[in-house]
């Protein structure tokens, strides 16, 4: 499999489309964040397109380095945090609420020590292989991976709402998958098959006005 400027384009369009769906149909403020996901994600992969471009023409330019940047933010910084607060704001059970609650605690952690990695130490992005390759300037720790995993995987799994729980199934798989094939490439690869998998948002809202609808239309 071989990715390109041309998928993380297409990836980027799809998913804003759905995320101004998503936003359109949010019911109320606590809903947004989760409604923007693929917004977010889009963002992140028209950085990603940029770098495509880029790095093989000018891999030392500003757009290179504020690409590989931004990338990275959203990736290691971003996502750890914003993922279970999304699910946080919308989740009406107590017991998974403190949960979740936790979740984004570890989120919280790993992100300011990924965030200490990007700001403080060099970081580069290089096509190798078909993908493109992130480095950041010191290995992170078995720990700090454990913690995004449950900060950006198990905060959407333990939520009561399916159709985030159906995007968590779908991000864990793919970080297993992702680990195990593409190991060199992993961040890339991942956020990439993310991206695409957060299209399951619009199903939330879609299940959340049909809901609505058969309410109003109960006697």
């Amino acid at each position: 499999m071989c990715f390109s400027a041309t998928a993380s384009f297409a990836t980027a369009a799809v998913a804003g489309a759905i995320g101004v769906a998503a936003v359109a149909r949010a019911d109320n403020a606590r809903d947004l964040p989760l409604a923007s996901i693929p917004l977010f994600f889009a963002m992140q992969q028209l950085a990603e397109g940029a770098l495509w471009l880029t790095l093989p023409v000018a891999p030392e330019s500003a757009v290179s380095s504020w690409s590989t940047h931004t990338y990275l933010i959203f990736a290691l910084v971003f996502w750890p945090v914003f993922a279970p607060l999304a699910a946080l704001l919308i989740e009406p059970q107590q017991t998974r609420r403190h949960l979740i609650g936790a979740c984004l605690a570890f989120g919280i952690a790993v992100a300011a020590y990924f965030l200490w990695l990007v700001v403080l130490l060099p970081h580069s992005a290089s096509i190798a292989g078909g993908f493109i390759r992130y480095e950041t300037g010191s290995e992170a720790p078995f720990v700090a991976g454990g913690f995004y995993l449950l900060a950006t995987t198990f905060g959407l799994l333990l939520s009561s709402h399916r159709a985030v729980v159906l995007l968590g199934l779908i991000v864990l798989a793919g970080y297993v998958t992702t680990l195990y094939f593409y190991a060199n490439a992993f961040i890339s690869v991942w956020c990439f098959f993310a991206a695409a998998a957060s299209v399951v948002i619009i199903v939330h809202f879609e299940w959340a006005r049909a809901r609505r609808r058969a309410a109003a239309l109960a006697p």
